[in-house]
């Protein structure tokens, strides 16, 4: 019995309008660590093009010109998605393939990864096909594992092994949905468990031991008179937040816990690193223990540079801070200011009817276009 041949490698046609390149992009799954057919495609549509010189690095793709513009930009976007959500009874996808639908008037397509990301990716595409001599030399990043643990991250790979090819980069733009407008930079933020002890005893006797539930209360009350602060960053405002976000302790139902944990969240401003961050957390639960599980630094936005200036010029639309975290982050470490701008509404990211209004995708290529030609 003869054995059915391979199926054909997907092939990209980057003559495609931006909402037929991203519903192409989006039939290509690509969940996190599974992103390869994707980047081979996306590798072979960038080596047709003569103005571009690929590089390759795992499952990332990076593409520079090389014209000895003033200015050097970077455009980024990552391939992979969050898993495919499948029918309980057929186990058949549910939103795979992309499908084009008009609600209210207004068109709409429907698939996993029309918000995040490959709108985003599909308008990088269409400025690598359709700007051969951009005023700014661009470097354009597709990279993996955004979704998943840091160490898979496609940027953080770039960090440790090719920093080079994002060193000369002025400014950056990170296509992560933002429903068109512009997000400056973002926050900071760290997790720190802040611990109390006691003494377990049984609870019909409980002056035999010490509570260390009961000793949270001051935890609590320091978080419920805290009042977070408000920072001016490059003329943007990013709102401080420190939370509880879990709180754990007890082993039974009849003993005194001797031991009880509060998982607080610090939202930083990006005018704070890591370090100082860390010296505020533990200043505000001072005489407590305090273990920092994860402190990620935020991202300035750099609106005071000239390529971030004519960014906002060239796109004419309001620029807030962005309150979250993102990988724009990352570009920061490497000493790259960077924004969010991208189509879809970032609050549809992840579900099950991910879906984004055709429009955004066209008004993101046209924004950039005006920017870059």
């Amino acid at each position: 019995m003869s054995t059915p041949p391979e199926p054909a490698p997907p092939v990209l046609d980057l003559s495609l309008d931006v909402v037929a390149l991203t519903a192409a992009l989006c039939d290509i799954p690509s969940v996190s660590l599974q992103e390869e057919a994707l980047a081979d495609a996306v590798e072979a549509a960038l080596r047709a093009l003569p103005h571009l010189s690929v590089t390759r690095l795992g499952n990332t793709v990076v593409a520079r010109t090389d014209l000895g513009r003033a200015e050097r930009v970077v455009l980024a976007g990552h391939l992979d998605t969050v898993p495919i959500t499948a029918d309980p009874d057929t186990g058949a996808p549910t939103n795979l393939p992309t499908r084009r639908i008009v609600e209210d008037g207004e068109e709409m397509l429907y698939g996993r990864g029309t918000v995040d990301m490959k709108g985003g990716v599909a308008v990088q595409l269409r400025i690598a096909h359709l700007l051969s001599e951009p005023n700014r030399d661009i470097t354009f990043v597709f990279y993996e594992g955004e979704e998943i643990e840091s160490e898979f991250n496609g940027l953080l790979h770039i960090e440790q092994q090719r920093r080079d090819l994002i060193d000369d980069a002025d400014f950056a733009v990170l296509l992560e949905p933002t429903s068109a407008a512009v997000e400056g930079g973002c926050k900071g933020t760290l997790r720190a468990r802040v611990t109390t002890t006691g003494t377990a005893a049984h609870s019909a006797r409980p002056w035999k031991g010490h509570n260390a539930i009961h000793d949270a209360e001051e935890i609590l009350r320091r978080l419920n008179s805290y009042r977070p602060a408000t920072h001016t960053v490059d003329g943007l405002e990013f709102r401080e937040a420190l939370n509880a976000v879990l709180i754990s302790g007890g082993i039974a139902g009849n003993v005194i816990p001797d031991r009880c944990v509060v998982t607080v969240n610090y939202r930083y401003s990006p005018s704070l690193d890591a370090a100082g961050a860390e010296a505020h957390v533990r200043e505000v639960f001072d005489g407590f223990a305090v273990e920092i599980t994860d402190n990620a630094p935020g991202a300035r936005p750099g609106l005071h540079l000239p390529a971030a200036q004519a960014f906002v010029a060239a796109l004419a639309v309001p620029v807030e801070a962005k309150q979250g975290w993102t990988d724009v982050s990352r570009f920061s470490a490497m000493g790259v200011p960077a924004v969010n701008f991208g189509p879809g509404d970032p609050n549809l990211a992840h579900m099950d009817d991910e879906r984004a209004p055709t429009r955004d995708y066209v008004e993101c290529e046209a924004a950039l276009l005006r920017w870059l030609s």
